[in-house]
């Protein structure tokens, strides 16, 4: 697919009489300018990506997809079998805290090191051929075995 690069005028839409502003309904009176989408992307970004990166964001998002990552994993299930087995559940739950805390220190941890060495592409590219060299030697172990 190929995409063209000329600009689409925003001009010359058709609105129907009632769809359209009252000019001495609005407080302010000014003149509507033309824009096409080419210019559109030649101006000034707006800092709303810097407006998401806030602490309560990426905390949102973190919870979020880990909890969503977490639900129904193997990790979950165990805990759910060492439960039912120890009948212990509160000693279950502070042990796979404790341990869901450490392995997430231990990820923070090596993520701030590498990231201080590596550009973010470079550690894309290795978590991906990383998963998919996982991916093939659990396909193989499925096959041979």
């Amino acid at each position: 697919m190929k995409l063209d690069s000329t600009p689409i005028s925003l001009t010359g839409t058709s609105i129907s009489q009632s769809q359209q502003p009252k000019i001495e309904d609005t407080e302010c009176h000014h003149k509507p300018t033309s824009v096409t989408f080419h210019e559109a992307s030649l101006q000034e970004p707006d800092n709303s990506t810097q407006k998401s990166q806030s602490p309560l964001f990426i905390f949102g998002s973190t919870f979020i997809t880990i909890f969503l990552a977490e639900i129904g994993d193997k990790t979950q299930l165990s805990t759910l079998l060492m439960s039912a087995e120890s009948h212990s559940p509160w000693v279950v739950f502070v042990g796979s805290g404790a341990a869901l805390i450490t392995t997430s220190f231990l990820g923070v941890a090596l993520g701030s090191l590498l990231s201080k060495h590596l550009s973010p592409r470079t550690i894309n590219k290795a978590a991906g051929v990383t998963l998919l060299l996982i991916s093939i030697m659990l396909f193989l172990d499925l096959i041979l075995a």
